[in-house]
């Protein structure tokens, strides 16, 4: 016979982690967009501070070369016929020039090349005079291209990220003769080299640059949360949808599965029951009948005790295969528990059980059919009896939470064991030598029917609990 999915399997059906996969790859994309985006606003914002730079220093020495000309070579070389600027007089006249026009201006060194590439003067005394220094930049000031380049000191880690110790622009253009009222440029007198440290404007821009980056990262942080929260969502509802699916598809195999039984079963046990009906009949006509001829003999009771039990099995059957749509109508579940109290008080007082009642009071009424709950706490209490064959206590406790009816059925068994617990729900299992395995089939079948869930479990002390939640208004 095939097996019923039972519920546990469906729980280990693990679907599509999309927030796993979404977490990893959505944080890598993050990280790396952030530190491109870091990477290209630092070489736009330093490529602009390079120009910036670079046009300012060749204003400065356009401004320089104008102030040099009209206030030192001219008069100079009218005063002295030539220039000589070993000359202490023409030094210090072109050096108050000089310092004059760059003051306030963040330049921390000035030298003026001679067409010969050496330094005629200079900010510094020690490189007067010196020749060669100028270079390729040097060349190109004398053909009239104006050139710069930066120039960085620091550790390996200050270059790395950004923030030398010092950085410094050097910027070499031509030295010309002005010619007023003319467009035409002058003739190259020699090659002006102007350096800034631009050390606090790079400081500067790494401050805005790790400003950016924290901005930043903080709004894709935020968004990065934003998504997880959506997605994760999404994925509960999928998943829900998911369980719900593989639960619905486990009660139409189970339905499927049950109408094949309940049509036979259907067949079936009218054919045996007519039959069963006549012996039965007979055996009590038997019995009456040897009562008075052979009092000892007990063969008639045995076939009506033997019957009667054929005859439960078959109803077992029929329930388990056809459940019955419940009758609603106002219940109480005290009621209910009463009546099976009653019902067994002849067996429990007989071989020593002894059935205690822990009912909240004031219990609401609930929608239910009593005859129903009757037949599934009627199975549950002889299950909690055939658990104890040597008599013993039986506990019912029943109280409300969260909108709910909560009832429990404890006895002190020996409990039931990890295998057999996997294999609870499932049709004719059974550990007893004797049952159809279907009186907790029944019993989930009427829960079920109720809009309610069934439970069981080991109690810590011994024993095992049936847990019954019942909807105290009708669920839809």
């Amino acid at each position: 016979m095939r097996k019923r999915l039972h519920p546990i399997h469906s729980e280990r059906v693990k679907p599509f982690r999309l927030v796993k996969y979404f977490t990893f790859s959505s944080l890598i994309l993050i990280f790396a967009g952030t530190i491109v985006l870091s990477m290209l606003n630092t070489h736009w914002i330093r490529s602009m501070q390079f120009s910036k730079s670079e046009a300012y220093a060749l204003l400065l020495i356009e401004n320089l070369n104008h102030q040099v000309f009209m206030q030192f070579i001219l008069p100079v070389g009218l005063t002295f016929g030539k220039i000589e600027l070993h000359n202490k007089d023409q030094y210090e006249r072109m050096d108050s020039v000089v310092r004059s026009t760059l003051h306030s201006f963040k330049v921390s060194m000035v030298n003026i090349y001679g067409t010969r590439d050496i330094i005629a003067y200079s900010f510094s005394n020690d490189l007067m005079g010196m020749e060669n220094l100028g270079g390729t930049s040097f060349q190109n000031a004398l053909e009239g291209k104006s050139s710069s380049k930066l120039v960085q000191k620091g550790s390996f880690w200050e270059l790395f990220f950004g923030v030398p110790k010092e950085i410094r622009i050097i910027t070499f253009a031509a030295l010309r003769a002005e010619k007023p009222l003319s467009p035409v440029a002058g003739p190259v007198l020699g090659v002006v080299e102007i350096e800034q440290d631009l050390s606090d404007d790079y400081r500067g821009i790494f401050r805005f640059q790790m400003l950016t980056l924290l901005t930043v990262s903080g709004v894709m942080l935020m968004l990065f949360l934003i998504l997880i929260s959506v997605v994760k969502r999404g994925e509960g509802i999928i998943q829900k949808r998911a369980q719900e699916q593989l639960k619905l598809k486990e009660q139409l195999s189970r339905a499927k599965h049950l109408s094949s039984i309940g049509e036979m079963m259907a067949g079936v046990s009218h054919e045996i029951r007519n039959p069963l009906g006549i012996i039965s009949s007979s055996a009590e006509l038997l019995q009456k009948k040897m009562a008075s001829e052979d009092p000892m003999t007990r063969i008639p009771s045995i076939i009506i005790e033997e019957s009667t039990r054929l005859n439960n099995i078959i109803t077992d059957f029929l329930n388990y295969a056809k459940p019955k749509v419940p009758n609603l109508s106002d219940c109480r579940i005290e009621d209910v528990i009463d009546k099976n109290i009653r019902f067994l008080s002849t067996q429990t007082d007989a071989r020593g059980y002894r059935i205690h009642t822990y009912l909240d009071h004031g219990l609401p009424i609930i929608q239910a059919d009593g005859d129903m709950l009757y037949q599934a706490f009627l199975n549950l209490f002889i299950n909690a009896m055939q658990a104890m064959p040597d008599g013993g206590d039986i506990a019912v406790w029943a109280k409300t939470a969260n909108g709910s009816l909560w009832i429990a059925v404890e006895d002190q068994g020996s409990g039931i064991s990890e295998n057999a617990m996997e294999k609870l729900w499932d049709p004719f299992f059974t550990t007893k030598d004797k049952g159809t395995g279907l009186g907790l089939g029944i019993v989930k079948n009427i829960i079920e029917a109720h809009q309610g869930k069934v439970r069981i479990d080991n109690r810590t002390e011994g024993g095992a609990r049936v847990s019954i939640r019942l909807p105290i208004q009708e669920e839809i």
